[in-house]
């Protein structure tokens, strides 16, 4: 059947050793509809991103743009503004039916780490195509706080298809009446629209607080420290009472989707950039929808979508309620014996606005 592979599909794979990897891949790397990828033992850090392009290997265009190797066996720091190559510990025989793409971690995305997969031959990021066999690679930026990496770290994790089974906006209204995507009225346009929520918290303590700014000079966050860090250190919080933000130029922001969306058992999804005409400023799309994300059979009761927003080259003015952002369903080839949040401690389950796990409970 067409359609997003599900864990036991991913299983089956490795089984017929179509993805393997050195060290063995564990249990813990398969999610719902996914496989979470490992960085390997070296950082090539190189003068700019790249891209292998057609007949060419990572290997031959790292001879290119290699500054430096670094070994990150006991641990190394990734600089703020720089661009890192790291082998990953993953690579694929796939055969001709299967494509794949490529996604960072949620939350390897809200700590603004840009992270993508590139590939031997490839000529796009994040993407694989079909029948592909070869090495992975992980392109690394963090952008806005340096970031302490090991090997065996998982940053970005890659996805499995047959064919495409993408669902057209009638299936998608079709699937809202019997399932609801979110709650409320469904802004279905090329996917589901969702919108930026900047009505202020009802909690006294944090009055008017709607999302957070990277501060531009903080230390190094250790990839490896779950809820260790102030949050005060790292993030400026952002109030406002009048239901809008302006956005500076470079600047990098947390906030939250007014709307709580559901994945059925039986689809993923995947979110994708907004129109550029929309304004000056992008969504970050690292992130991949399980099945069961928000889902009552997978304990959920709708999660908020976590947006992570960079600003480009002018101040904009963001208002509450501005869709800034779209949700692609698929469906699976089969509905996953594991579903998001339902006993494999996923970690945004039920979520609102919330930073990265690294950082402590607000």
């Amino acid at each position: 059947m067409m359609g997003v592979l599900p864990c036991q599909e991913i299983e089956t794979l490795i089984a017929d050793g179509q993805l393997t990897g050195n060290p063995a891949i564990t249990p813990e790397q398969i999610q719902p509809a996914s496989l979470d990828l490992r960085l390997g033992s070296v950082a090539y850090r190189v003068r700019a991103s790249f891209l292998a392009g057609t007949g060419r290997s990572v290997a031959d265009r790292l001879e290119e743009f290699e500054m430096h190797r670094i070994d990150l066996s006991d641990g190394a720091v990734l600089e703020k503004g720089a661009v890192y190559v790291v082998p990953l510990m993953e690579s694929l025989d796939l055969p001709d039916t299967i494509n794949a793409v490529a996604n960072a971690k949620s939350s390897t995305g809200r700590l603004d780490l840009l992270t993508r997969t590139i590939t031997d031959g490839g000529t796009e990021f994040d993407r694989i195509p079909r029948g592909y066999t070869g090495p992975l690679y992980a392109e690394i930026c963090p952008r806005s706080f340096s970031v302490l990496v090991r090997p065996g770290q998982r940053l970005n994790q890659i996805r499995f298809r047959k064919g495409q089974a993408i669902l057209s906006d009638p299936e998608l209204k079709k699937l809202h009446a019997e399932d609801p995507l979110v709650n409320g009225p469904a802004h279905i346009d090329n996917g589901l629209g969702f919108s930026v929520d900047l009505t202020p918290s009802n909690d006294s303590a944090a009055s008017g607080l709607v999302g957070f700014r990277a501060k531009p000079h903080t230390g190094v966050i250790d990839l490896d420290r779950i809820a260790h860090y102030d949050p005060a250190e790292y993030w400026e919080p952002i109030y406002t009472h009048d239901k809008r933000i302006i956005l500076d130029p470079g600047a990098f922001y947390i906030l939250v989707s007014q709307e709580a969306v559901t994945i059925p058992p039986d689809c993923a999804a995947e979110m994708a950039p907004y129109l550029a005409m929309v304004g000056e400023f992008r969504v970050h799309y690292a992130g991949f929808f399980d099945p069961g994300f928000g889902h009552a059979r997978a304990g959920g009761q709708g999660s908020r979508g976590v947006l992570e927003v960079r600003c480009h080259e002018a101040p904009f003015v963001l208002e509450h309620g501005q869709i800034v952002g779209r949700l692609v369903y698929e469906r699976m080839s089969d509905v996953p014996t594991q579903l998001y949040g339902a006993g494999i401690a996923s970690n945004y389950q039920g979520q609102g606005l919330k930073l990265s796990k690294h950082f402590k409970a607000l």
